[in-house]
């Protein structure tokens, strides 16, 4: 197996992509709100479709805003349907994301019956093409995907560094969040916000179906490890670093042991972060599996004596 730059490329927009998703997805972890990330990511398709059918063209900035504007509006109309419409967040949060969803696809396709639009790219990703797009970046050759995904990743450091006190404490005590003046409700609306830009700058490398679990998967596997917050986020992002590298590798070696040439890389990075989550699942000193099963049982305190009885 020869290396070469494009490889690393590849490596490193998955690696900037599963930070960039990882910094927002620890909050959403910890605020159990996990299916709010799926429901975003699936429900910016009708603004990416709605983008193109406006402008004509597959330009960034058009489908960047409508996208983020679309993923916003997920959040708050979930918001308005679990409020006014008297139904669990989870209910609202189907109701809403699985009817964007479904409009979106039907946009996508429309779309694609007049332009070289592919919805399995929009779905799926095209992570191996990311490289073959690129700019000038000084003396280097700098792919366009990097760059984005890599400024949010810098914008969403750069939100919570900030706010970090904020978003704690909306994310443990909303109600003590409020009290103390940090609204907890702007600080939902924020995160949701970085939710839907973190989705649609890794929409182009890793599609809206695998973007979710570089959302949750680092974060989950981190939460299993320490329940510090600060650890918690640069563990997050080491896990997703690891299953962007360890995914790569496994795309382009294991199918060979079978006689296949290669396989999506985005799919096999989800998978080394399962594979990962798994093994933090099963070995986590604290609250692993085989952790808790060495633990001795705790015994049930004597019961006091009846009155007279002595």
């Amino acid at each position: 197996m020869s290396w070469t730059s494009t490889d690393t490329w590849i490596v490193v927009v998955g690696a900037l992509t599963a930070v960039a998703c990882a910094l927002p997805g620890c909050f959403l972890v910890l605020r159990k709100m996990s299916m709010m990330g799926d429901a975003i990511s699936h429900a910016v398709l009708p603004g990416i479709a709605v983008a193109f059918l406006m402008t004509g063209s597959r330009a960034s900035l058009p489908m960047f805003l409508a996208a983020a504007a679309t993923g916003v509006l997920t959040a708050v109309f979930t918001q308005w349907v679990s409020r006014f419409g008297k139904v669990d967040r989870g209910a609202a949060m189907g109701i809403v994301f699985t009817t964007l969803f479904a409009l979106g696809l039907i946009l996508i396709v429309q779309a694609a019956d007049h332009v070289d639009l592919d919805p399995g790219c929009v779905l799926y990703g095209a992570m191996e093409m990311a490289p073959l797009d690129s700019v000038a970046a000084g003396p280097f050759e700098v792919p366009r995907a990097a760059l984005s995904i890599g400024a949010v990743a810098l914008f969403n450091l750069a939100v919570i560094a900030l706010l970090f006190k904020e978003l704690r404490l909306s994310a443990f005590d909303a109600s003590l969040s409020d009290t103390l003046g940090f609204s907890a409700n702007l600080l939902h609306y924020l995160l949701m916000t970085m939710v839907a830009v973190t989705t649609v700058a890794a929409f182009e490398a890793v599609g809206s179906i695998i973007v979710i679990a570089m959302l949750i998967v680092p974060a989950a596997t981190a939460l299993m490890l320490t329940h510090r917050l600060v650890p918690m986020l640069v563990i997050a992002c080491a896990s997703g670093i690891g299953a962007a590298l360890a995914g790569y590798l496994g795309a382009i070696t294991v199918p060979r042991w079978f006689g296949y040439s290669d396989t999506s890389s985005s799919g096999a990075m989800a998978t080394a972060a399962g594979v990962i989550f798994t093994l933090a699942w099963l070995l986590s000193p604290r609250d692993g599996l085989l952790a808790r099963l060495r633990r001795p049982p705790i015994e049930a305190p004597a019961s006091a004596a009846p009155p007279g009885s002595a």
